[in-house]
């Protein structure tokens, strides 16, 4: 049962709209509809099939990806992909907007909204004499909760793309510590992530220059993440 007024409003207008176009098997469709409205997760269309299915009415998962289809048509659905990963879908309530931050480690996806960040971007496009007519802001890091979980100290090749760390220690013998500061590295250097695609070598940008390293060596290399200090 939709308890929240804009979920009681959409399912309304849902009504009005798929009976006055005379789509098909609206029962059932309407069904969909009440299940997404009732998740504030963002679900891929097999996630809302088993939903639907938990939720009493056993569809079939094609039934249930056209329909939603049809809900992005008609704006009561829109589809988010984060980082080239499975299509997703999120409820579209007319006159919000929301942007989101996304966990490259749980894949948690956390919506927030900022008006100062609105106001900006407005701003921004009008000093381009740009016409904004739509947008999305998509952050990507590391949540609290896996920040927390994490080791105070790690090997390298734990690391993702991105992450701004501090080499702590070598760990392998004296002819790996020669290789790696004859390539520059120092216990010491700030270095940033640039690829880590979990085999193969990872590759860094000490200053202005990039460091491809096998994983072998970059194994023992121990680093540590630089704190976001907020400036």
């Amino acid at each position: 049962m939709l308890s929240h007024p804009i979920h009681k409003q959409e399912r309304e207008q849902f009504i009005k709209l798929f009976q006055k176009d005379h789509v098909d098997d609206f029962e059932d469709r309407l069904k969909v509809l009440e299940v997404f409205l009732q998740t504030e997760k963002h679900v891929t269309a097999e996630q809302l099939c088993r939903l639907v299915n938990e939720n009493g009415k056993r569809l079939d998962p094609d039934f249930v990806s056209e329909t939603l289809r049809l809900m992005c048509r008609y704006g009561f659905a829109q589809q988010a992909r984060f980082e080239n990963g499975q299509t997703r879908y999120e409820h579209r309530h007319l006159g919000q907007h929301h942007d989101h931050m996304i966990c490259t480690r749980c894949k948690k996806i956390i919506e927030f909204e900022n008006q100062a960040i609105e106001k900006l971007q407005v701003e921004v496009a009008a000093a381009y004499g740009f016409h904004m007519l739509q947008h999305k802001l998509e952050l990507y890091g590391i949540c609290s909760r896996c920040l927390e979980k994490r080791q105070s100290m790690m090997p390298l090749t734990m690391a993702k793309p991105g992450e701004q760390l501090v080499i702590r220690e070598f760990t392998g013998g004296a002819r790996s510590r020669m290789r790696l500061m004859t390539m520059g590295l120092r216990v010491g250097d700030k270095i940033e992530i640039i690829t880590n695609q979990g085999q193969g070598q990872v590759v860094v940008a000490l200053e202005y220059k990039r460091l491809a390293l096998g994983r072998g060596l970059a194994g023992k290399i121990r680093v540590a993440v630089v704190k976001d200090t907020g400036s």
